[in-house]
């Protein structure tokens, strides 16, 4: 497993998209989720303290988790995207057929694009539990309450890992960046919210909660601002546990896919 991490690091440490893609990340990770935790994300009055905030400005322990993980689950794109990008690489460049030279197999090529989704997960994770850490220190002067609802944290990463697991089937299944990255944006932008509104609308029931990339999003709903809570306008939704065990299976069903292709498949 060292070893697979150690030569997946050696073929990116000096691509430079690689490092354009993950500074993307980690910046807007930082200050969009600064300027909402000043308040400055609002509607209407263009101004700090003018307009309705669209955002949960309190970022105090534990509230700065689920504001955190939501808007990082927006940004992840860019590191789905850079896996795309690394692993359609691989084909365009034939370096995929340099490690079956080297001694390589077909599983043990997957496996350690397997292992680099995970690594990236962990990475962005990580990036959340440190800008949140930050932003509620900063609120609240105070690490009280710091490890309450910190099972958010666990659920950015099972984000994480369906996305970057979606990302790498497609790249799999496409292996050209341009049209897997068109693919990808596509349908996590637009045609799975018409499938899921098109599923919720004649089910009279969330079912569409259950697609590929919105069960994640649904275990980080958007924070919002507790006047709205209060009002009880938030959509309906299944439960937890539900969210879980239909990531998990998503997650399966893109490792057990992107074997099948790769075995099935030539280079």
């Amino acid at each position: 497993m060292r070893d697979l991490l150690a030569i997946e690091w050696l073929k990116i440490k000096r691509y430079r998209t690689f490092w354009i893609l993950t500074g993307f990340f980690l910046l807007l990770l930082l200050l969009w989720n600064y300027e909402a935790s000043q308040g400055n994300i609002n509607i209407g009055g263009g101004k700090k303290n003018h307009g309705m905030s669209i955002v949960n400005s309190d970022y105090s322990f534990p509230l700065t988790w689920g504001s955190t993980g939501y808007w990082g689950s927006i940004f992840v794109m860019f590191i789905s995207i850079l896996v795309i990008i690394l692993t359609t690489n691989e084909y365009s460049y034939r370096t995929n057929r340099q490690n079956v030279l080297d001694g390589w197999t077909k599983m043990k090529f997957f496996h350690a694009k397997i292992l680099l989704v995970v690594v990236l997960s962990a990475a962005t994770t990580l990036s959340v539990v440190v800008t949140g850490a930050i932003l509620g220190w900063m609120h609240a002067r105070s690490f009280s309450g710091f490890f309450s609802e910190f099972r958010q944290i666990g659920y950015f990463f099972l984000l994480s890992l369906d996305y970057l697991g979606f990302a790498l089937l497609l790249a799999i299944l496409i292996r050209r960046s341009g049209l897997a990255i068109g693919i990808f944006l596509l349908y996590a932008m637009f045609i799975e919210t018409i499938l899921w509104a098109i599923i919720n609308h004649y089910a009279n029931k969330p079912l569409g909660d259950l697609l590929p990339l919105q069960a994640s999003d649904s275990l980080l709903p958007f924070p919002f601002p507790p006047m709205i809570r209060m009002m009880n306008v938030v959509p309906p939704s299944l439960s937890m546990t539900t969210y879980l065990i239909a990531t998990c299976a998503w997650c399966g069903v893109y490792y057990f896919a992107g074997r099948a292709l790769l075995l099935r498949k030539d280079w």
